[in-house]
């Protein structure tokens, strides 16, 4: 038995013991990487497995392995590597020719794109969604959920920045339930709000109710827009607790997580934190590299190395900003009948980097984020007032001009209310010694860098 089948047999072993659910989300991307001397070492996706596997199925893993392989097992350790989720190298892209004018096999795109009769996009599906670092946590939780709803994780928040991927594996998890019910239903939280208020008016509240806990799937998109909206959060709070009870799955995305929400009633606040938050981040040039190639895939129009170099580098955003610029370049290729290289890319995509750039942040756009972040007016942030509740707001716009922005010091003090640049190192200094051991710092500025995505 070599280390492969071992540990295929330690993975049927732990499917029969655990819950889809636990199965799929803890161990269905592990493999081993070596056993020897007692000692194993175990490949895991991201760090959120690897403290799991070696806090919860420490001892269940070493009893496995003992029986199945009648070896001496001393010790255990994971390792973070993404064999079956390198997405460079997974069999779809491999399939993609490197040069045009080679034989390409017929991209295998959906039969029937298009929205269905649950409002969902046909296209957002698992099998079209490229897994990388930024996104291998929501991706495995989205799948547990589509595998077990209203039991894996209920709620499943997700949020990120805009463009990453949020939408498409909502859709993805109404899709694949799509096969077997059809009690889904997919809206944005306008749609719920603009819902709530037609039957207000219209005195047709029952209506409402029918709609929206009669399912056993809710997906609501872009939740963060029920803040300050009392009435459509009331409503909601009595949608989401007749759901929940009944164990019917509800999935939410927003982009930034329900703590930093503003205006959000906490007992709403409470219960999207009860099942699992997973965040997504903006994804690396791997992934960029590989959503390009499927994408080239797709549209049957390979592209050589180093021009899919050259996108995935010049494009940081996200996925949306890719893809746009993708599709004007093979647009242009296509429609002059040309052979494609790094200098006409350069040539072509010209004015589109330019337009990119010009939409980066500034340092307008930081204060402003800082502002909403914490609703509060941006005449109080850049003023004179020592008040508490703003010291630490004003700290971490200073602090964030010079990460995001590399303004300096004296233009710092200069862009928030006209002070020395002493003041500016002093705010700098603080929030990179607090940031040491400050966890809810962190995750604000976590999500005030996703506000400046938007």
């Amino acid at each position: 038995m070599d280390l492969d089948q071992l540990w295929q047999a330690v993975l049927g072993e732990m499917e029969l013991t655990l819950s889809k659910a636990s199965y799929t989300t803890w161990f269905k991307l592990t493999y081993i990487h070596s056993f020897e001397n007692g000692k194993i070492v175990i490949c895991v996706p991201n760090t959120f497995t690897q403290i799991w596997l070696e806090k919860k199925y420490y001892q269940d893993i070493i009893a496995t392995v003992k029986n199945i392989s009648k070896e001496n097992v001393k010790e255990i350790s994971c390792k973070i590597e993404n064999r079956r989720y390198t997405p460079v190298k997974s069999s779809t892209n491999q399939s993609i020719a490197k040069t045009l004018g080679a034989t390409t096999p017929s991209p295998e795109t959906p039969k029937k794109l298009g929205i269905n009769r649950f409002g969902l996009n046909n296209y957002y599906t698992f099998n079209s969604f490229i897994v990388g670092k930024g996104n291998e946590l929501a991706y495995a939780a989205c799948q547990a959920v589509a595998a077990n709803p209203g039991k894996a994780y209920n709620p499943l928040f997700i949020y990120g920045g805009v463009g990453l991927g949020k939408t498409h594996l909502l859709q993805a998890i109404g899709n694949e339930l799509s096969k077997n019910s059809d009690k889904i239903l997919y809206v944005t939280s306008e749609k719920f709000s603009n819902d709530y208020i037609n039957e207000v008016r219209s005195g047709r509240a029952k209506q409402l109710k029918e709609k929206y806990r009669n399912v056993d799937l809710l997906l609501v998109d872009d939740v963060q827009f029920m803040a300050g909206k009392d009435g459509t959060q009331e409503e909601f709070f009595h949608t989401f607790n007749e759901l929940h009870q009944t164990n019917r799955q509800i999935v939410l995305t927003s982009d930034r997580p329900p703590k930093a929400i503003p205006a959000l009633e906490k007992r709403l606040l409470s219960r999207f934190e009860w099942g699992m938050i997973a965040d997504i981040t903006q994804p690396d040039l791997e992934t960029k590299l590989a959503i390009l190639e499927n994408k080239c895939h797709e549209k049957n129009f390979p592209l050589p190395d180093d021009i899919l170099m050259y996108i995935a580098h010049n494009i940081q955003t996200n996925i949306r900003e890719l893809e746009g610029a993708l599709t004007r370049l093979i647009t242009h290729y296509e429609f002059n009948n040309l052979q494609p290289t790094l200098e006409l890319t350069k040539g072509i995509l010209a004015a589109t980097l330019v337009e990119f750039r010009e939409n980066s942040i500034t340092s307008k756009h930081v204060v402003e984020a800082v502002a909403k972040f914490f609703d509060i007016d941006m005449k109080d942030l850049i003023g004179k007032s020592r008040k508490k509740e703003l010291v630490t707001p004003r700290q971490i716009a200073m602090f964030l001009l010079r990460e995001e922005i590399s303004a300096s010091f004296p233009a710092i003090g200069q862009e928030i209310g006209g002070r020395d640049h002493t003041t500016a190192i002093h705010a700098c200094n603080k929030i990179n010694e607090d940031l040491k051991n400050n966890q809810k710092l962190k995750q604000q500025l976590l999500s005030i860098r996703q506000l400046l995505q938007v």
